[in-house]
């Protein structure tokens, strides 16, 4: 049973980098055919892809957030990290680290992920 958790500061300043981490246990991110997707959902909205890194180590980001983000990974820890950067009070959300199968992706309005992080609230405020 592959299991994905969330961890970083849930409150960052306007301006700042937000850096998030997840961690999976029970499975590896090194294998064939699934993409680690970030998703997020601000307050009384719907749910926004972010982007993803591939088993193979390629990225791919939302183009309305692309100039903003990164993804990376450490594959001795079995983690991968989103940073934003300039955040301003419009990505305070609740942030998601997923798994999809390569065979269910089909673009950013995918819904076939078949594992999710417990989610983690990131607040921007000064």
């Amino acid at each position: 049973q592959v299991q994905l958790q969330e961890s970083g500061p849930g409150l960052v300043k306007p301006s700042q980098t937000l850096s998030l981490t997840c961690t999976v246990s029970g499975g590896s991110i090194t294998t064939n055919g699934y993409y680690w997707s970030w998703i997020r959902q601000p307050p009384g909205k719907g749910l926004e892809w972010i982007g993803y890194i591939t088993y193979s180590g390629s990225t791919y980001y939302s183009p309305s957030l692309k100039s903003r983000t990164s993804i990376s990974r450490d594959t001795s820890k079995k983690q991968f990290t989103l940073q934003l950067s300039s955040v301003t009070p419009e990505d305070t959300a609740v942030y998601y680290c997923t798994r999809i199968p390569s065979s269910s992706w089909y673009g950013p309005s995918s819904t076939r992920y078949d594992y999710w992080g417990q989610g983690t609230q990131v607040t921007v405020s000064s």
